[in-house]
Parts: C-alpha cells; structure tokens; sequence
C-alpha cells in the first residue's frame, strides 16, 4: 500500500506543480520540431505540431486527476444514498434493487458514451456521466452492508430507544460502512480514469483542445511506428496512475476489515 500511495502523491504533486516543472509551454506550437524524438531538450520528445509532450502529460494529469477525483466524490454520494436507503428501508429495497441491476447491466463505457451523447462534450458532463455510471457499484456495496447492519442489536436498541431515523442511518449505520466506502471510492478513482481516457480516445469526452492523457493517446495513434513516444509516456502515466490507485485500494481493504487484519 505504501509503494501505490508514495506513487500516487508523485503523480498529483507533479500535476499540481506542473506550471514549475514543465520546461516548455505545453501548448506552444513549433511545426520545424515536430516529431522529434526524447532528449535533453524534449525529454519526452514532440507531438505532430512540436509540442512539448513531457510538458503537456504534466498539465494533463491535473485534468485527467481532477476527473478521477470529481467522479469518485459523486460517485460516492449518489452511491451511499442509494444504498443506505435501499439496505435500511425493506419496503424501497426491491425497486433500489433493480434500478441498480438495471444500470449495471449496461457495459460501463457504452452507458458512459451514451450519457455524454445525451449531454455534450464537456469535463463537468463526462464527470457526471461517469458518476452515474460507478455510482451503482459503491451502492451495491453499500447496500449488502446496510442490510446486515440493521439487524445488530445496538440499531435495534437505538429504534426502541425512539431514536430518529435520520440519526440511526448517520451515527451507527455510516459510520460503520465508511471503510468500503473508501476502498471503493479508490477504485472508482481508477476506473473512471481509465474511462475518460476511453472516452477521450473515441473523441466523445472531454474537449480535444483540452490535454488529457486520453486526448494525448489519441492525438499521437495516428504517428504509430513512427513516434510511439507520443503515446507512450501518456499511456504510462495512465498504467502508474491506475496500478497505483489499485495496490492503495487493496492495502486499505485490508487494514480497515478487521477480519482481515486478524487473519494477517
């Protein structure tokens, strides 16, 4: 877990720092260097239109970053809401039930591009679509959790007690279901990482004058064998940026399940 988060805060902090590490404007065009390979002046060498691309994968991860980030938040809280009142509330279980099954039947990148279809090409759209889109993974979770919950003892003696219901589902049902929520919002993160570079590769994500590593990817397909570092340096921060999410999601399932912890 140590080794995904150490990696993980080098990536966000080179996308916060990005206007002091990146050597070049990212968007300065310079068509007498285009193509050229990695040195010391292009450490990750030029794009068709001579653009630096070490520079434009810095500025790229604050985008790409910001998405992640955007759709494991909302992701979150449409999910928990969903789930807490599909798990707690018997009579509202059934039809939470099947709104959930119905949406994840849907493979996620076609459901993806049909809501970004339906609501335009911006990051602020394909934030919500994707949270739509993951929102119904987090609630399943959460859910399944709720419903066993709700029977412990402790939730049964606060409703004899006359406490509210809303106080019930804060104080000792989310509380207790905070810890999938949080190792399910660091996979979300990568998953909708890995799908806005899906999106912006297909060209119906975010705006192609925006850089993203998924725009990136799909600006340099077209120079393949002839600059594969157009895609290449990208396509490894996009790799480094999801395994990483994925080992700090694995090591906190297994330091916040106390099941686990014993078994270790």
């Amino acid at each position: 877990m140590a080794i995904g988060l150490a990696i993980f805060a080098i990536l966000v902090l080179s996308a916060l720092f990005a206007p002091w590490l990146a050597p070049h404007d990212p968007n300065k065009l310079s068509i007498a260097h285009r193509l050229q390979p990695p040195s010391g002046v292009n450490y990750f060498g030029t794009d068709g239109f001579g653009r630096d691309i070490f520079s434009r994968v810095l500025f790229a991860g604050r985008v790409s970053l910001s998405v992640g980030f955007g759709v494991a938040v909302l992701a979150s809280l449409f999910g928990v809401a969903l789930g807490l009142v599909g798990g707690f509330f018997r009579r509202l279980d059934t039809p939470v039930s099947r709104v959930i099954d119905a949406m994840m039947a849907f493979p996620d990148i076609l459901l993806a591009i049909a809501l970004v279809a339906a609501l335009g090409a911006s990051i602020v759209n394909v934030v919500l679509a994707l949270s739509i889109v993951y929102a119904p993974r987090i609630a399943r979770v959460i859910r399944a959790a709720t419903l066993v919950i709700r029977e412990l003892t402790y939730v049964e003696a606060a409703r004899a007690l006359g406490v509210s219901t809303w106080r019930i589902l804060v104080n000792h049902i989310l509380r207790n279901v905070a810890s999938p929520i949080i190792v399910q919002a660091t996979f979300v993160f990568a998953y909708a990482m890995l799908a806005e570079a899906g999106l912006s590769y297909l060209g119906v994500g975010v705006d192609a004058s925006t850089p993203t590593w998924g725009t990136m990817i799909n600006e340099g397909s077209q120079y393949v064998g002839r600059a594969d570092w157009i895609i290449v340096f990208p396509g490894i921060a996009i790799t480094l940026c999801v395994l990483s999410l994925q080992v700090a999601g694995d090591g906190l399932r297994d330091a916040l399940d106390p099941r686990l912890s014993k078994e270790l």
